[in-house]
């Protein structure tokens, strides 16, 4: 019997790592101080349990990371079920945010990408955002509508930092497609690798708070692994 390709997990590469790395470490930074603004995007599907519950604890570490240069403001959008979208207030503080997810329950139903990107570009245009981190396994949607809306990320100048868990090769060409067309960048991961998804969602965070260099310090204060990802992202 032939596997579901969406049913094979396959973890990042060591060169898929480096080069996602050098993708943010080429991303400007929309703001010139003050607190970043991201909103962590997720598909809550059926499928996503698990991974969702490993995000609660994964997202603390993008709060803590960015919390020396002057911390960050996330909010949380996922979908799910037959019409499910929401999107949750903008939080400071990592338990705050915690608190929200942990009231969320996946459901089966279709994603809801388009709209996904549609409210970054609402948000935006209420106030700056600096960056969206998306996660999720599939695309069930016309991959030209979704390449359309991340165009217009990218004149904003909002990248769309994407994270593929899993190998569907469909869903990745038009995830690679989004991060691509907002000046983003295209990682996959799967769910025996959070410790991976942890530190690159760190490593965005800080950059979208405070760039370059804090990339750099955040690689010194932590060391091991994350230093050795801070090196590959800071260009020769």
């Amino acid at each position: 019997m032939t596997k579901d390709p969406r049913q094979i997990r396959k973890s990042a590469s060591a060169d898929e790592v480096a080069v996602f790395l050098r993708q943010v470490a080429r991303t400007p930074v929309s703001a010139a101080g003050g607190q970043g603004r991201l909103i962590f995007a997720m598909d809550a599907t059926a499928s996503r349990q698990p991974t969702w519950e490993q995000a609660t604890k994964i997202q603390a570490a993008m709060f803590s990371a960015s919390a020396d240069l002057g911390g960050l403001e996330v909010q949380l959008c996922h979908y799910g079920g037959v019409l499910g979208f929401a999107f949750s207030p903008w939080y400071r503080e990592a338990a705050a945010l915690r608190t929200y997810m942990s009231g969320v329950s996946c459901a089966a139903g279709l994603t809801r990408i388009g709209r996904v990107l549609r409210h970054v570009a609402e948000e935006f245009r209420r106030d700056r955002v600096n960056a969206l981190v998306f996660v999720g396994d599939c695309v069930e949607e016309n991959p030209d509508t979704l390449a359309g809306l991340a165009g217009e990320l990218g004149l904003s100048g909002v990248p769309a930092f994407v994270f593929q868990e899993g190998f569907d090769p469909e869903a990745e060409r038009s995830f690679r497609q989004i991060a691509r067309l907002s000046g983003g960048a295209y990682c996959r991961f799967d769910a025996n690798s959070p410790q991976t998804l942890r530190d690159l969602l760190s490593a965005v965070a800080v950059y979208a708070a405070g760039g370059r260099v804090a990339l750099e310090q955040l690689g010194s204060r932590r060391g091991g692994a994350v230093l050795g990802l801070v090196r590959q992202m800071v260009e020769k």
